[in-house]
């Protein structure tokens, strides 16, 4: 399997990846969620509004911006972390992402499950709008692998144009 495989079930996708740093580094630097727009592609920013709610800003297709309240709702410490758009029911974005250690002390695995609203519906207006939800988990994943790997983030693929350098 590749650093950043990805798999597709219904309205769920999955991606995993391996990253040479502990499981406590990765898991605190993930848990801080104001950091999820260093290395998501169409997250502008996150700002916390309460203990476990926090606002953010998405560049959506055609540049347009919208704003979201996205609610932490279970957390291991070390092993998972989930999180859901504060949508209807069965309108959510959800969010589950598990971390383990790897084959040696410094490796963890990271694997995400996102789950997308309206069912196999919801997935295919994504892929029709230009947002491939298992191609776009996949790349934030190597993303994240590469900030915390090297300090810097070089993969633009599912991003916002020149929110990671220049794309060629």
């Amino acid at each position: 399997m590749s650093d950043a495989a990805s798999r597709h079930r219904d309205n769920a996708v999955e991606a995993r990846v391996t990253i040479e740093r502990p499981v406590a580094d990765v898991f605190s630097f993930y848990r801080d969620l104001e950091n999820l727009p260093r290395f998501l592609g169409d997250v502008l920013g996150v700002e916390r509004t309460g203990p476990a709610t926090y606002r953010w800003t998405i560049e959506g297709p055609l540049g347009v911006r919208l704003r979201s309240t996205v609610r932490l709702t279970e957390e291991r410490t070390n092993e998972l972390i989930r999180y859901e758009t504060r949508t209807a029911p069965g309108m959510r974005t959800e969010w589950a992402v598990h971390f383990a250690p790897g084959s040696g002390p410094t490796r963890t695995e990271v694997h995400e499950v996102l789950t997308t609203p309206l069912g196999r519906l919801g997935h295919a207006a994504l892929i029709l709008i230009g947002k491939p939800p298992a191609t776009e988990v996949a790349a934030n994943l190597r993303r994240l692998k590469q900030l915390l790997e090297t300090g810097e983030v070089t993969d633009t693929d599912h991003a916002v144009a020149g929110k990671f350098g220049r794309l060629s």
